[in-house]
């Protein structure tokens, strides 16, 4: 009896697509935003925003303030080969800048259409002046979410610099708490070598955040190579830190007097871990006062960074 073959389609399916020797190619044909090119910037609509037209790609310069700083080549060859087969979906944004179009954002787009072989590329022109180009190329790129941290914390910057923010004002420009953005800033007052390894994901966010409750430079960047070498969490690197600031001879005594309960000793052991110096008095009723002394600014501005980051 001869057994009948299976087919992976069901019967409707099957019929739905046309049978098993459909070609594809042959319905899905590359997005071509045809009747719509503009030859040159002067013959481009007016207005604050046109709709999607195609620009020739030797028209078209990078941005200058763009936020990112490397473009995978792996990963814009893939790009380039599915424009290629489906042609850009998504057009790039870009504004009149003499005789040229500058991207607002959009470049790893534009570059992929490059390789593609692309000579005119989809695109909105948008009208914008320097800082409004900049605010939009890094508003965009952070809302993407595939910068990495320094790359992150260095557009907050070139925003509170270059566009004249505060850092309240710039946490409403990105969608951030203010707490969120002063961590980010933060970053880049550690060592190059720190950086460096955030940036390759080396390090997190958080063991970063740690470090900087730590004031002699070669000790932070000898407490991330302990973290790269030993793959320490956040929690083993604050344990570290706190059991090397324990003073030897004077033991617990000077972060924790004796007989307070656990969860009291746990705080003043954590209040003392960022270099202040804490003392706790309690009744046997569980009624009391904490005493923070400190050196310097530094010591409150760490102290403050690390609650707000557990309570934002």
């Amino acid at each position: 009896m001869a057994v009948k073959q299976q087919h992976g389609l069901g019967r409707g399916l099957n019929a739905l697509l046309g049978g098993e020797n459909i070609k594809l190619d042959n319905i899905r044909k590359p997005v071509g935003y045809i009747n719509k090119t503009v030859v040159d910037v002067e013959s481009a609509p007016n207005g604050p925003q046109a709709d999607i037209i195609r620009v020739p790609v030797n028209l078209v310069e990078p941005n200058p303030y763009q936020p990112r700083m490397t473009f995978d080549s792996e990963a814009l060859d893939e790009l380039a080969e599915s424009i290629r087969t489906l042609g850009l979906i998504q057009p790039i944004t870009v504004r009149r800048s003499g005789t040229k179009y500058q991207i607002i954002s959009g470049e790893r787009r534009f570059r992929a259409c490059r390789l593609a072989g692309m000579d005119m590329v989809p695109a909105y022109i948008l009208s914008t002046d320097d800082q409004g180009m900049l605010e939009m190329a890094i508003v965009e790129n952070i809302q993407r979410q595939d910068l990495d941290p320094i790359e992150v914390a260095l557009s907050y910057q070139r925003l509170i610099d270059e566009c004249k923010l505060t850092q309240e004002q710039m946490a409403g420009r990105v969608g951030k708490k203010r707490a969120s953005v002063t961590n980010m800033l933060r970053l880049l007052k550690l060592p190059l070598k720190i950086q460096h390894d955030l940036k390759v994901g080396l390090l997190s966010v958080g063991h970063a955040k740690v470090l900087l409750g730590v004031e002699d430079s070669r000790e932070q960047e000898a407490l991330c190579d302990l973290v790269v070498k030993e793959g320490l969490s956040v929690r083993e690197l604050e344990r570290r830190i706190a059991s090397s600031n324990r003073p030897e001879k004077e033991g617990k005594d000077k972060l924790a007097p004796a007989g307070l309960p656990e969860d009291c000793n746990r705080l003043v052991n954590l209040l003392g871990s960022f270099g202040s110096k804490v003392s706790m008095k309690r009744t046997a009723e569980g009624k009391g006062t904490v005493t923070l002394k400190f050196d310097s600014d530094e010591q409150v501005g760490r102290l403050l960074a690390a609650l707000e980051s557990v309570i934002r």
